[in-house]
């Protein structure tokens, strides 16, 4: 084999194109060897554990990305299809309403772009024509511009002549992302693959994207109606083992570490925490203290899809997680006088107020350390001003979810060495595996087993995040137009259904 000694090369010395890719792994290699040798010697116990399990999930994180997972074609024609329908219902109605209500005749689609998803057409009707106060942010050069992104749009929702516009553009944008992803490059195969990065956070969760020849993309935050057309192999069954309410009990699990105090972590492993919050953010609603009606009566619609139980989940994060009465507001769409009323008492007395002792500690970390350490060992620091609210919320969200990640991460690991199933898809706290449909019962109590990560707390005390499996033919929960869906384990179906 040649040797080539890169110190001697200039731009013009190699003339072969496939010399000139010699050149470049090489050195893309040893570069890379020469910066890990010096970095080695600067790790310590923390840093040196991260680094190690970073280095351990490689095998399976690449088994993933080349494996993919099988897609039903038909399925997602058919969910296009539907997709595509509405949103044409729908730019006929809000045309009709542009043209014909408004009388603005500028609104138009311009080449391949629809006039609804121009920002400058939307901008012109919603601040030009119709007149409403203008919203700005900055943009990547730090200028006031005016926005029509989504945080805008709701809030001018709120004034009555732009609601049925905006309404409409908000569900077309929604329809639109949706479309986007039934869309994506599927490979040759019939599979569409992801590509995961391990080090693309700072929490220590993965991040993922198209994969290495462009196709597939993220398929971290494929929503639950998409679902339907991932599907497991022939003759091979899906299992999604969820770890439940991971970043709720790890706050808690921080709170008993730190003060001693397992109010909040035993309301996470007692019963359910959601409905009790429920219980605070509407308190006059008829509450029975039955923890099954009172979780149906938690279950009822409250904004668009979304349940008032689902909703103050969101509202007891954001509050774990230091969000203002404005921004859970906005997220949540309860008022903002209620979302007040909630944290007063959510972290009063009442409620947990071991979360707000642990707002302050991390505060007081952060002042004297620079740095966080997880009961995992994951050890971060913060380069932001330590006094300042935004280092202090990047500070307070990273310990929970940082173990949410390592206790997902240590689990992926586990099941893989099980060398039991086929790791297809990890999505933050949950696992996607699929393993032969008449093997289920054997390998599911050893998949549970494998993904219990076990943590001794302070004064002796026991903590694990338990799992909730699911398991079917696709990737969507189970319902009656949906029989091959997700149910929980253990399942009496022994055998896809098939659907014509």
């Amino acid at each position: 084999m040649k040797t080539t000694y890169t110190h001697l090369l200039r731009p013009d010395s190699v003339k072969s194109e496939t010399e000139k890719l010699w050149v470049y792994n090489g050195l893309d290699c040893m570069v890379t060897f020469e910066v890990l040798e010096e970095m080695l010697p600067a790790l310590d116990n923390y840093t040196g554990g991260t680094y190690n399990l970073s280095r351990a999930l490689q095998a399976p994180v690449l088994e993933m990305n080349l494996r993919g997972v099988l897609i039903d074609e038909r399925e997602r024609q058919r969910a296009l299809g539907a997709y595509r329908a509405d949103i044409i219902r729908l730019e006929e109605q809000l045309n009709k309403i542009i043209r014909d209500g408004v009388g603005f005749h500028n609104w138009r689609d311009t080449g391949k772009t629809k006039a609804w998803r121009s920002p400058a057409q939307v901008g012109a009707l919603l601040y030009d024509v119709l007149r409403l106060p203008p919203i700005y942010r900055r943009n990547e050069r730090g200028e006031r511009v005016r926005t029509v992104n989504r945080e805008a749009l709701e809030r001018l929702e709120l004034h009555f002549l732009a609601q049925p516009i905006i309404s409409h553009i908000l569900l077309l944008r929604d329809l639109g992302k949706k479309a986007g992803v039934l869309e994506t490059e599927i490979d040759p195969d019939g599979r569409l693959r992801t590509s995961y990065n391990i080090a693309g956070t700072t929490t220590g969760r993965f991040s993922s994207s198209f994969n290495d020849f462009g196709t597939g993309g993220n398929l971290q935050n494929i929503e639950e109606r998409l679902r339907r057309v991932f599907i497991s192999d022939p003759g091979m069954k899906f299992a999604n083992v969820d770890l439940e309410q991971a970043d709720s009990r790890n706050i808690g699990a921080l709170c008993w570490n730190v003060f001693r105090d397992g109010k909040y972590l035993d309301a996470c492993e007692s019963g359910d925490l959601h409905t009790s919050v429920s219980k605070m953010v509407q308190p006059g609603l008829a509450w029975t203290g039955n923890l099954k009606e009172d979780r149906a009566l938690a279950e009822i619609p409250f904004y668009r899809h979304h349940s008032l139980r689902y909703m103050s989940k969101r509202a007891g994060h954001g509050t774990n997680y230091l969000g203002s009465v404005y921004e859970i507001s906005r997220q949540t769409k309860i008022p903002q006088g209620d979302i007040k009323d909630f944290q007063t008492l959510y972290l009063g007395e009442r409620g947990f107020p071991a979360i707000k002792r642990l707002h302050e500690w991390t505060q007081e970390r952060l002042v004297e350390d620079g740095h966080l350490i997880t009961p995992f060992g994951r050890k971060r620091w913060f380069f932001g001003k330590r006094d300042e609210r935004d280092t202090l919320k990047q500070a307070v969200a990273h310990l929970g979810q940082s173990m949410t990640a390592d206790e997902m991460n240590n689990a992926l690991l586990g099941v893989w060495r099980l060398n039991l199933v086929q790791c297809l898809l990890q999505v933050h706290d949950s696992l996607l595996i699929q393993y032969p449909e008449e093997e289920e019962d054997e390998i599911i109590p050893v998949v549970i087993q494998a993904m219990n990560m076990p943590l001794e707390l302070e004064g002796s005390r026991s903590f694990t995040v338990p799992v909730e499996v699911k398991v079917g033919w696709n990737w969507a929960n189970f319902d009656q137009g949906n029989p091959n869906g997700l149910k929980k384990w253990p399942d009496d179906r022994k055998s896809r259904i098939e659907e014509s």
